[in-house]
C-alpha cells in the first residue's frame, strides 16, 4: 500500500502540473516509470504467467519479473489515459472494468484488498460519473484519467497475484481489451505515420472514438458504444471463467449475430437523420 500510495502521489504531482500548465510527454512517461518502480520495490510485481487454456505455468524470476510489472502499469496507465477524448468516456469504462474485476475476483476468492479497492474505486466512479458524462459539468484531467489507468493496473495484479489459473490471469487483459487495443493500434499508426519513435508522443485523430464520430455518431453515441463494447468483453471474462471457453464463445457469437442483423437498421436510421438534417439546413438557407 505504501508503494501504491507513493505512485499515486508521484502521478498526482506530475499530472496536476500538466492540466495547469503544462509539461512534456516524456516527463510524464517519467512520472509513469517511477510510479511504477516504487509499486514494484514495495512488493507488487507478476511473478507467474499461466499458459492459456493448458495445464502449466512460467515462472518469473529476478529482473524480468520487474519489467514485466512495470510495463503492464505503464501500459494500462496510458490505455486509460489515451481513451480520454470524450465525456464521461474513461471514467465510465473504468467503472465498467471495475465492476467484471470485481466479479472475476470474487468467483475466484481474490485477496480481500483487491476487492475492497476495486470495490472502492467503482464507488467513487459511480458518484463522479453522472458529472463527466456527457454535456461534462466536470472534468477528469490526465491527474484522473492516469489515477484511474495506474489503480486498475495495480489492483488487477492483487487480484490475480495468489493464483495459478490461467483463465484468471488473462481476465484483466480480456476485460481491459478494448484500451490496450486502441493503445496498440495508436503506437503502431503513430511510428508509420511519423516514422520515428519520437511520433508515439504525438497526439492524432485516430483513436476508435474518433473512428466512430466521423462515421456520424454523436459524442454520447460513441460513449455508448464504447461502453457496451468494454461491458461485452467483461461478460465474456465472468462467463470464461465461471463456464468455460466453449459457453464464452457462444456467447460471443451470439453478440457478433445480434450486431450484424442490427447493423444495417441502424445505419438506414442514422443515413435518414442526416438527410433530415440537411433538409432542413437547405430550407433554411432558402
Amino acid at each position: 500500500m505504501i508503494g501504491f500510495f507513493l505512485g499515486i502521489i508521484i502521478l498526482g504531482i506530475t499530472c496536476y502540473i500538466d492540466d495547469s500548465k503544462g509539461v512534456p510527454s516524456l516527463v510524464k512517461l517519467v512520472a509513469q516509470i517511477l510510479a511504477a518502480i516504487s509499486v514494484v520495490l514495495c512488493g507488487i510485481r507478476i511473478e507467474n504467467i499461466s499458459i492459456p487454456f493448458a495445464e502449466g505455468k512460467i515462472v518469473i524470476n529476478g529482473i524480468f519479473s520487474y519489467i514485466i510489472t512495470i510495463c503492464w502499469i505503464i501500459g494500462i496507465t496510458n490505455a486509460i489515459n489515451l481513451i480520454d477524448g470524450l465525456d464521461g468516456l474513461s471514467s465510465g469504462v473504468t467503472l465498467i472494468s471495475c465492476l467484471s474485476l470485481l466479479i472475476v475476483f470474487a468467483l475466484n476468492n481474490s485477496p480481500l484488498i483487491a476487492i475492497v479497492l476495486i470495490t472502492a474505486l467503482a464507488g467513487a466512479l459511480v458518484g463522479f460519473l453522472p458529472f463527466n458524462f456527457n454535456p461534462a459539468k466536470t472534468f477528469i484531467g490526465d491527474t484522473g484519467s492516469n489515477f484511474m489507468g495506474f489503480a486498475l493496473a495495480i489492483i488487477s495484479i492483487l487480484g490475480v497475484a495468489k493464483t495459478y489459473t490461467a483463465l484468471v490471469l488473462i481476465a484483466p487483459i480480456i476485460i481491459l481489451g478494448m484500451p490496450i487495443f486502441d493503445t496498440l493500434f495508436a503506437i503502431f499508426r503513430r511510428i508509420i505515420k511519423g516514422k520515428s519513435i519520437k511520433a508515439v508522443f504525438e497526439p492524432d485523430k485516430g483513436h476508435l472514438h474518433h473512428k466512430l464520430m466521423a462515421k456520424g455518431y454523436t459524442q454520447r453515441q460513441a460513449v455508448l458504444i464504447m461502453y457496451g463494447i468494454t461491458a461485452i468483453l467483461g461478460m465474456f471474462a465472468v462467463i470464461l471463467l465461471e463456464s468455460g471457453i466453449w459457453k464464452a464463445l457462444s456467447f460471443a457469437l451470439l453478440i457478433l449475430a445480434i450486431i450484424a442483423i442490427g447493423y444495417k437498421d441502424v445505419s438506414k436510421l442514422m443515413q435518414e437523420d442526416n438527410s433530415n438534417i440537411n433538409e432542413k439546413n437547405i430550407r433554411k438557407q432558402d
